[in-house]
């Protein structure tokens, strides 16, 4: 993607406090309570700074795309909800019942300014939004970049719109479609779907992805990653990628991938397993991409085991 989660919320701020014109006399808004915090969010894949394998021995490939895929959409999920809970650590600006507004601010280069306003619900739940109107132009109303509800318990969602952040910044957007996000942080649990519009090779295509995510409380994990596009192959067709993998605490882990549909006239799978240090001990296609190597017996999981 062109537009990550956390560079399209960083240019929805760049460069404004929304604290900055917030009062301060007063205490957080109860809504701190039951918005993540930092340490709630943080990403906990087994981590080494080594990249890039195609043998034996070598850092698994795999494991290394898994880290990006993590790091990239984790790390933009917790930018959000950490941006959000940081904001309302501060009084807000305005109170009006049930609703609590921080804002409107914006810095003097800024071509946007912002707001942010969270409502109480009956359930002891918060709706919040996050919203934008342009500088560039007189008269503009508001767009709402970033929705959600948060939920005592750490559950909670949110809906990202790549075109009204465009609309609001064009300068520091440049992305299309949406993000929804849903989360159970007791569980330790996230889940996403993504549907844009990639520029692949030179020519706008329409991409879905999901990604889901489950951490053990040992810090094992289990990862899919699917995405639904053209491949830029002959046909027109888009087809469907997954990738799983699955790690344990001790950072031994087994990636899987299925590449099938569209104008593909067989289904392709490759595995590849790799140890506590990373390294690749078994690989294995059925494209004969790579050839088959290692020993399946060293795998920290025995099957492919894809949804």
């Amino acid at each position: 993607m062109r537009t990550t989660i956390a560079s399209l919320v960083t240019a929805a701020v760049l460069g404004t406090s929304l604290a900055g014109c917030i009062q301060d006399n007063e205490g957080p808004h109860a809504v701190a309570r039951v918005l993540p915090r930092a340490e709630d969010v943080r990403i906990k894949l087994p981590d080494t700074a080594a990249a890039g394998a195609f043998a034996v021995g070598d850092v698994a490939t795999w494991y290394v795309a898994t880290r990006d895929v993590t790091r990239t959409l984790n790390g933009g999920t917790a930018f959000v909800l950490v941006l959000i809970h940081t904001i309302v650590l501060f009084p807000p600006t305005t109170v009006d019942g049930d609703t609590a507004t921080w804002g409107p601010h914006s810095d003097p280069l800024d071509p946007a300014e912002w707001r942010l306003t969270v409502t109480a619900q009956g359930d002891g739940s918060y709706d919040w939004a996050l919203d934008g109107r342009s500088k560039l132009a007189a008269g503009t109303a508001f767009e709402t970049i970033i929705a959600g509800n948060a939920a005592p318990g750490g559950t909670g969602d949110f809906v990202l719109d790549f075109d009204a952040a465009e609309r609001v910044n064009p300068i520091d957007n440049h992305g299309r479609g949406l993000v929804t996000v849903a989360y159970d942080l007791g569980a330790r649990r996230l889940a996403m779907g993504i549907d844009t519009v990639e520029d692949l090779a030179g020519t706008p295509t329409d991409v879905h992805f999901d990604y889901a995510y489950a951490e053990g409380s040992d810090r094992s994990g289990d990862m899919v990653f699917t995405i639904l596009a053209d491949s830029a192959d002959p046909g027109p067709e888009r087809e469907e990628a997954t990738l799983r993998s699955r790690w344990l605490a001790t950072g031994a882990g087994r990636a899987d991938v299925r590449l099938r549909d569209g104008d593909l006239e067989v289904e392709v799978t490759a595995s590849e397993c790799w140890n506590t240090m990373f390294r690749r001990v078994f690989y294995t296609d059925s494209a004969s991409w790579l050839p088959t190597e290692g020993d399946a017996a060293d795998c920290a999981f025995a099957d492919a085991d894809l949804p």
